[in-house]
């Protein structure tokens, strides 16, 4: 059985978050450099069995696109191109900063921790894994 494989992208680092096999538990994997990702999404999934992708789509309230989407939307040719076997979900990530962020305070993170935004990266992309975790089981897609 293979993962899914969410992504948070941003234009200086991409967050990055993968569930088990079973696909019960998503968890922070890494934080990357954008020009990176790519490579190391093809080095991890010829680690890691990959099933899917789900990428963190940025929508302003009115669902109209926000000043990254472009840049999202490019990412995900590039993704295709290099895993053109792969379904690539795209998944509403609007809030998800705010909630890692209140995610690490709650948690206990020190400031330290949360001062450094690829730590937020990362936990964006659980969210975003977990809320996609969620829709799916409920039969939403």
């Amino acid at each position: 059985m293979g993962r899914v494989l969410a992504v948070d992208y941003g234009t200086k680092r991409v967050g990055l978050a993968v569930t088990d096999p079973l696909k019960i538990i998503a968890s922070a994997l890494d934080t990357v450099h954008s020009k990176d990702v790519i490579q190391y999404l093809i080095d991890y999934s010829k680690k890691e069995e990959v099933e899917c992708f789900v990428v963190g789509m940025p929508v302003h309230l009115d669902g109209s696109d926000t000043n990254n989407t472009v840049h999202v939307k490019t990412f995900v040719k590039h993704l295709q191109k290099a895993f053109p076997e792969k379904p690539i979900h795209l998944h509403d990530e609007r809030f998800t900063s705010r909630m890692a962020l209140q995610s690490m305070i709650l948690g206990g993170a020190s400031k330290k921790d949360r001062s450094q935004k690829g730590n937020i990266d990362k936990v964006s992309a659980t969210i975003i894994l977990q809320s996609f975790m969620e829709k799916m089981s409920f039969g939403g897609l």
